[in-house]
């Protein structure tokens, strides 16, 4: 694993467990995991695996995260969160758009 971060040119840095000013987005991983897991019970492990797997599928691909300006991990690894954001402002302004436009006909329909 050490040859391999030093052929990408990547540092391992680590960090104090257990301490949310540094590991903050891990730990609220592990804390929404946890909070996840202790709301079944499983009757044995396969069953565990299987519910965690399912849990992390749907954290990357279908959760979005409020630090990722709300798209999901999947998008911004994939490289598709520009391009959804895009989009958004996009119908953001074509809304904004549509608002002024019903108020000013209301407006005039009173007048």
């Amino acid at each position: 694993m050490k040859e391999f971060l030093a052929e990408q040119s990547i540092i391992h840095i680590r960090g104090k467990p257990l301490h949310p000013q540094t590991q903050g987005k891990i730990e609220r991983y592990h804390r929404t995991m946890k909070n996840i897991i202790k709301l079944e019970h499983y009757y044995s492990p396969g069953e565990l695996e299987a519910h965690i797997a399912e849990f992390v599928n749907y954290y990357n691909n279908q959760r979005y995260h409020e630090s990722l300006n709300n798209v999901t991990p999947a998008d911004v690894y994939f490289g598709r969160d520009q391009e959804i954001l895009a989009r958004r402002e996009i119908v953001k302004q074509r809304t904004l758009l549509k608002r002024r436009l019903d108020f000013e006909v209301q407006k005039t329909a009173l007048i």
